[in-house]
């Protein structure tokens, strides 16, 4: 299948830059394709890799599937960890089968298969997973520069208070390092209500130890535009290219 796209900014664009920044494939990938014949501009194959596009071209970009790598989206149960499993451990990998998936997908993962978590859930916790073998996803969610705000629902034990809020909103340090701020909420109850845009190792669990609250449940249900939605707990899908590309889009 195609993909085509008008080209509607104001100013002339690398070609290469272009399809990066709609979440197509990597700028390196997109030279790539150029050299292989695959991309061409109102009906003409372009031929150079640093080629603009102008204002009303149309491109298009012939098998376009096949530039983005495999991308799963997962609601990882608890007990199940999200890579490099310990022996007797059961890695997020394995749920992906036939039986478990929802919709289409164009390959089944297996044991070659080389999916790593794009933001880990460690195993205590469950919800919203990705596993991809596509780097530039991967830059767009974890790399250092990424803005991604990750949302999740946190029962907890404990007093909660103004003051806490507070507190798990700014202010705590973790490891001899200031967190980022963050968006902590009460939704009712115990069940709070957390946004981040980071993502230190149990980070929300040590969080709340520093406030005197205990983590009994934590489920992630966003990250950045990508809802967990009603997939339903040990099911996976593939995630859509439109899904990609506003994830890379930011």
């Amino acid at each position: 299948m195609a993909w085509t796209r008008r080209y509607d900014e104001a100013e002339p664009q690398r070609v290469n830059k272009w399809l990066a920044q709609n979440g197509v494939c990597s700028r390196r990938e997109a030279e790539g394709l150029i050299e292989r014949g695959l991309v061409s501009i109102d009906g003409e194959t372009v031929a150079d890799a640093g080629r603009k596009i102008l204002p009303g071209q149309t491109l298009v970009l012939v098998d376009s599937d096949s530039a983005a790598p495999l991308s799963v989206v997962l609601h990882k149960p608890m007990g199940i960890v999200s890579a490099q499993p310990e022996p007797g451990q059961t890695p997020a990998v394995r749920l992906l089968t036939r039986a478990t998936l929802v919709g289409e997908s164009p390959s089944i993962p297996d044991r070659d298969t080389r999916l790593a978590p794009l933001g880990r859930l460690d195993m205590d916790s469950r919800g919203l997973l990705l596993l991809s073998e596509d780097g530039v996803l991967a830059k767009a969610i974890i790399g250092p520069e990424s803005d991604l705000e990750k949302e999740y629902l946190v029962r907890v034990t404990g007093k909660i208070t103004p003051e806490k809020i507070g507190r798990l909103c700014h202010g705590l340090t973790m490891d001899g390092r200031q967190l980022k701020p963050a968006k902590v909420s009460v939704v009712q109850g115990q069940e709070l209500r957390f946004v981040l845009k980071e993502g230190r190792n149990r980070q929300i669990r040590r969080m709340c130890e520093l406030v005197g609250l205990h983590v009994m449940d934590l489920v992630r249900i966003r990250i950045g535009s990508l809802q967990l939605g009603d997939l339903a707990e040990g099911k996976w899908r593939v995630l859509a290219p439109e899904e990609r590309a506003a994830l890379i889009g930011g």
